[in-house]
């Protein structure tokens, strides 16, 4: 490019020598040697401008281009991994929601069955205790009829005693009426 300079230099210069040594006219006349030193410096600046300029810029221009591409096709993949990302972020949403819901549903149905275990544990201990009062209560019967058999047969002692007023010892007594009294029936009331 430096070797070219010399030469352009010296074309601009014949140039501006036959512009001056041409005969003056309009601006639309045609001029020869001005015409033909306009296509030789054209030609030469065409020449150089191929040779070192072209080159470069057109590799500029392609590199710019690739790289424009390049960057789309990146954005483009970008975008189609964020939508499939948005979908698979939405499934497992969904997922979570159902999983949530069924958590809850279980939730539920494990309060419920627990609530029924307590209740049916708690109905049993009331048998159990009413059982147990009843038992407790026939005992009690049971200890009642007997201190009131007990009584009853020292009351008629005593008033057979006095009825016959005779007295008998006391043991053989006792035993008369024990025997008498246990020949009775017992008859357990309706509940």
């Amino acid at each position: 490019m430096i070797s070219s300079l010399p030469i352009l230099m010296l074309i601009q210069e014949q140039a501006a020598q036959a512009a001056e040594q041409a005969p003056k006219g309009g601006l639309l006349s045609p001029q020869g040697g001005l015409m033909f030193w306009t296509l030789l410096i054209f030609l030469v600046l065409f020449f150089v401008l191929s040779r070192y300029a072209f080159k470069p810029i057109t590799a500029a221009v392609e590199a710019r281009e690739k790289a424009l591409e390049a960057a789309i096709a990146g954005a483009k993949a970008d975008r189609e991994a964020a939508a499939a990302l948005l979908v698979e972020h939405r499934a497992q949403l969904e997922a979570g929601r159902n999983e949530a819901q069924k958590l809850i549903v279980e939730g539920r149905a494990i309060g419920d069955k627990v609530r029924a275990d307590m209740i049916e544990e708690t109905r049993g201990q009331q048998q159990d205790m009413l059982e147990r009062a009843r038992r407790e209560i026939e005992a009690e019967k049971v200890r009642a009829i007997a201190e009131l058999r007990r009584e009853a047969v020292d009351l008629a002692i005593a008033g057979a005693g006095k009825v016959i007023e005779k007295n008998l010892d006391d043991a053989s007594n006792r035993k008369i009426v024990e025997n008498f009294l246990s020949t009775i029936p017992v008859t357990p009331q309706a509940r």
